[in-house]
């Protein structure tokens, strides 16, 4: 009988690529031009993984460009360390914008050029209220906005208060200018909105040349023109602002037409994906700074050893799409382990050790054990692993009174150390006060390689490390990082923080063969999960993943 062949999976849906291409075939566009705009106020996270993906991603697949550009127009929140950072991450992602790195401050004469180009028109003009009078006449969703009182000034006269503005004559915060659109507009962005502000700071690109500095919306869609991008896309909360990009595009002269297109941000449960929030939590020290692997930034997650493939392959499971939605945490788990189930090495690491005195071994004498190093990939090879009369094993492992179902160690059960021997509990050790400080067991010299000659079988088979050749490590064992699937759906995320997202194990034994372990090399600790060393001084590793889910009673 014949069987027919599996059909291909279905590909993930990306409306977006789809219009590119379209452009592309009926010769709307001779070639795609993307990019990637992020402010430098802070670390990329991992919903900003999901918009360079997508750039990148349509511009590698149709064989277009994907720009870098970052848009650094507030001198107060912006540093060098997020501008560096933001490069670091989307090579990390697996990106690289080769020649075409920009900044929206490369285009600060361009861009006061064409405000004074408003100015002229009569569609700008420089108004003197506060931030509080501005916010109380913009109007509400039902109610319109009311007119500034200087909306009227002469062209001669806003062009006079905009240069001096240039030129520094006033404070902070003296004098905005805005462009003139229409103040009982129902879409409240053009509601005559901010160009330019005045801002005394040194800025990380220009220093002290600038001391005006235009909005965002200002910036972003003019430097798309600068560049001729051919598909502007953006998360969905940008669509509002899109009737005041195409209206700066109609009223400047700018080289080109860039079209923008939103789609639904990423929204992960037992995550934010807030930068103001997370920018708190470093601040307020919840975390230990911007790559704290249980943030969820780009940086965070590579410190945790989460590999770059899986989190592109999580992106486009999740899928592109125009509404909102919110994927489980687990489902990014399972795309980490899947990847790591076939490309990490395995080693043996006990957390909390339980010394086994193996009795009949003989004393002072030892031997190497061979061990598979992936049994998923069969040229990955094998490894040898020290084993001697005295082993540790994780005291989980035991129980002196174990309930039915218990199937690992106990007194007068046999078990299989993996790659070793059959291993039988014959007396337990106490302390004074009658905690469990050691094992008395025996071995049978005939299982070596960990099968009996006689067929017999036992219900379980340990992981362990010898005493005498392992190696001590730090392991931190990072959980989520919020008690609650929705964090802040009540207010303050902060309250939803979880005490317990980390327990640092100060004194696990390894096999000594990860001494060698290349930081931020993930690798599996058998039956226990994927670790990374961490870059810290010393040996520490960081749990990435563990080998199943746990979401369904974390935390």
């Amino acid at each position: 009988m014949s069987v027919e062949a599996p059909a291909p999976p279905a590909p993930v849906a990306n409306f977006l690529r789809d219009i590119a291409a379209s452009d592309l075939a009926e010769g709307r566009h001779t070639g795609i031009v993307t990019r990637f705009p992020p402010e430098p106020n802070g670390y990329l996270h991992i919903g900003h993984a999901k918009a360079i993906c997508i750039s990148f991603g349509i511009a590698e697949d149709l064989k277009g460009r994907c720009y870098l550009r970052f848009d650094d127009t507030n001198p107060v929140k912006e540093e060098q360390e997020f501008i560096d950072a933001i490069q670091r991450d989307v090579r990390w992602l697996g990106y690289d914008w080769g020649k075409h790195l920009y900044y929206a401050s490369d285009y600060f004469e361009q861009l006061y050029a064409w405000a004074e180009h408003l100015i002229g028109k009569g569609l700008a003009y420089v108004d003197d209220q506060t931030a509080e009078e501005t916010r109380a006449n913009r109007g509400t969703l039902t109610a319109p906005g009311v007119n500034s009182p200087h909306r009227q000034r002469s062209v001669a006269e806003n062009l006079d208060l905009f240069r001096r503005m240039k030129a520094g004559e006033f404070p902070a915060g003296a004098r905005v200018l805005r462009a003139k659109i229409d103040m009982a507009a129902g879409n409240i962005n053009l509601r005559d909105p901010v160009l330019y502000r005045i801002i005394h700071a040194a800025h990380p690109r220009t220093g002290t040349a600038w001391c005006i500095y235009p909005n965002y919306d200002f910036a972003h869609g003019q430097s798309d023109a600068i560049e001729h991008v051919t598909h502007s896309l953006c998360s969905l909360e940008f669509e509002d602002h899109r009737p005041l990009y195409e209206w700066f595009l109609d009223h400047l002269p700018v080289p080109a037409r860039p079209r923008q297109y939103e789609f639904a941000r990423l929204n992960i449960t037992y995550t934010i994906l807030s930068k103001r929030h997370l920018t708190q939590f470093v601040r307020d020290k919840h975390v230990n700074g911007w790559d704290d692997p249980r943030m969820p930034t780009l940086a965070g997650l590579r410190r945790r050893g989460v590999p770059p493939e899986a989190l592109r392959d999580f992106i486009k499971r999740a899928g592109v799409a125009r509404a909102n939605s919110v994927v489980e945490i687990a489902m990014f788990d399972a795309c980490v382990r899947e990847y790591l189930n076939k490309a990490a090495p395995r080693f043996m690491a006990v957390l909390r050790p339980l010394k086994v005195v193996i009795e009949n071994y003989p004393e002072g004498e030892g031997e190497e054990l061979d061990a598979v190093n992936n049994p998923e990939d069969p040229t990955a090879g094998s490894r040898k692993v020290p084993f001697g009369r005295e082993i540790y094993i994780e005291h989980d492992d035991f129980m002196e009174n174990p309930p039915k179902k218990f199937y690992r160690l106990s007194p007068g059960k046999e078990v299989r150390l993996r790659y070793a021997y059959f291993i039988t509990c014959r007396e337990v050790v106490k302390n004074a006060g009658g905690e469990v400080t050691e094992l008395r067991c025996t071995y049978d010299p005939l299982t070596r390689g960990g099968n009996a000659p006689d067929g017999r079988k036992v219900q379980a088979t340990m992981h362990w490390v010898s005493a005498a050749k392992a190696i001590a490590a730090e392991v931190r064992l990072y959980n989520p990082l919020f008690n609650r699937p929705d964090p802040g759906a009540d207010g303050d995320p902060a309250q939803d923080l979880n005490p317990n997202s980390l327990d640092v194990i100060a004194a696990a034994k390894l096999e000594p063969a990860l001494s060698a372990a290349t930081v931020g090399a993930t690798i599996q600790f058998e039956r226990l999960g994927y670790f990374c060393r961490d870059p810290d001084s010393g040996l520490v590793f960081n749990r990435t993943v563990g080998l199943r889910d746990t979401y369904a009673k974390a935390p």
